[in-house]
């Protein structure tokens, strides 16, 4: 009886402190029942001796206040705040490097989208609003499908009313999707023309007609999971071609490139990469984005990384600060070998490497090595390849960077 009586008053307790104001401190010890207690978390990653942090640290908090004044409803919103320094077990798990970064979790997951708006309480305020806001569209009317433009894929649920346990489960994963696909709910009578029973679910395809192409949703209708695993992978490629329209836009969200060049003939390379890809670096995709290039148009961050056409196809990571190259392209088949690439790139690895040479382990050594290997080994005078993306990345005036190697 006791027990429950203190379990009862921590929860109790953590629901007062996401609606009392001020920005939450997050710790190891709370941070994961928060995030999965809240639907939209905004949180500021921060160092209190950061002169970056200093200035964010009260209008973050004023931003917190005013939103959760609006925001009356619990678990619908956190403002939380994680002191890098001392919660340096979230830091890696988030990969911050710089000071202070600004990230969003939607139901648990981490949108990829990080901030780059005007660090005021009245842009953070319309910014958060903005994300609150239903992205479900009511279809009514036969004529309201003309709202449903071509350029992007649309879930379409057909249901008689929004009073639904199924229509919640919707807009969660609409909410989360929403910069990547449009969502309508089609209700009253004209919900029967479904394809199926109430509660149906289709998929429509960019630049598809209504009933062409489209698909159904087989799953289960209650499971946000599932719904949500299902319509990701059609409104978002796992693996996207980079090009000079939409470089930008994918250099915005703020992750670091897997990047394939390939010949734009070479059909094969960009299978491979997709398969290793998905077998190897699925857990990945929150935190690094895969893209393909055509190395023609892309020659400029061949001839950095001191590769020509003739040597396509070739992999690199691009920081947007360093370019760092995956040896052998055929080495991508060889189980863990991506993998690892890209745990190296997040360790600092590579970038110890290019200019140390490769690391020595205990093992590995003989009688006359250097018993501390890495402390041992002089810095060679190389120069890692410039990101030939760094110009469109998100501007570094208003950040401190953490780790020269990232």
């Amino acid at each position: 009886m006791e027990l429950c009586f203190v379990y009862a008053f921590i929860n109790l307790f953590s629901i007062f402190n996401s609606i009392s104001g001020e920005a939450v401190q997050l710790t190891s010890h709370n941070f994961d029942r928060y995030v999965l207690s809240h639907e939209l978390v905004y949180l500021n990653f921060y160092a209190d001796w950061c002169k970056f942090s200093q200035i964010l640290a009260p209008i973050f908090n004023e931003a917190a206040d005013r939103i959760t004044k609006e925001v009356q409803e619990p678990g619908k919103i956190l403002f939380g705040k994680v002191d890098c320094d001392t919660e340096t077990n979230i830091a890696t798990r988030f990969h911050i490097t710089k000071y202070p970064t600004l990230k969003l979790l939607r139901n648990g997951k981490l949108m990829k989208r990080e901030y780059r708006g005007q660090r005021s309480v009245d842009a953070i305020t319309e910014f958060i609003r903005d994300l609150l806001k239903d992205p479900v569209v009511e279809i009514k009317e036969q004529s309201d499908f003309d709202n449903i433009k071509e350029s992007t894929g649309a879930g379409i649920l057909y249901l008689s009313s929004r009073a639904h346990r199924q229509y919640e489960v919707f807009r969660k994963v609409a909410m989360d999707l929403r910069d990547d696909c449009q969502f309508f709910v089609v209700t009253g009578d004209l919900a029967k023309t479904g394809p199926k029973d109430e509660g149906s679910i289709i998929f429509k395809p960019a630049r598809s007609k209504l009933g062409e192409n489209n698909e159904i949703y087989l799953g289960v209708l209650l499971s946000y999971d599932e719904l949500s695993d299902w319509m990701t992978n059609r409104c978002i490629p796992l693996i996207r071609e980079i090009n000079f329209e939409n470089a930008e836009e994918l250099t915005e969200e703020g992750l670091p490139f897997l990047i394939l060049f390939h010949d734009p003939e070479d059909k094969e390379s960009v299978k491979k990469f997709t398969k290793e890809v998905r077998s190897q670096l699925l857990g990945d995709k929150s935190s690094i984005n895969f893209v393909t290039s055509d190395g023609h148009k892309f020659s400029h961050p061949l001839h950095h990384l001191g590769k020509t056409q003739k040597d396509l196809p070739v992999i690199a990571i691009d920081s947007f600060r360093h370019m760092y190259l995956f040896p052998e392209f055929n080495d991508i088949s060889v189980p863990g070998k991506l993998k690892q690439f890209v745990e190296d790139f997040y360790s600092g690895k590579l970038h110890r490497e290019f200019h140390y040479g490769p690391e020595v382990t205990t093992s590995s050594q003989s009688d006359s090595s250097p018993a501390n290997g890495q402390g041992e080994r002089q810095k060679v005078q190389t120069h890692l390849p410039e990101s030939t993306f760094r110009k469109l990345a998100p501007s570094r005036n208003r950040y401190t960077i953490l780790h020269d190697e990232l």
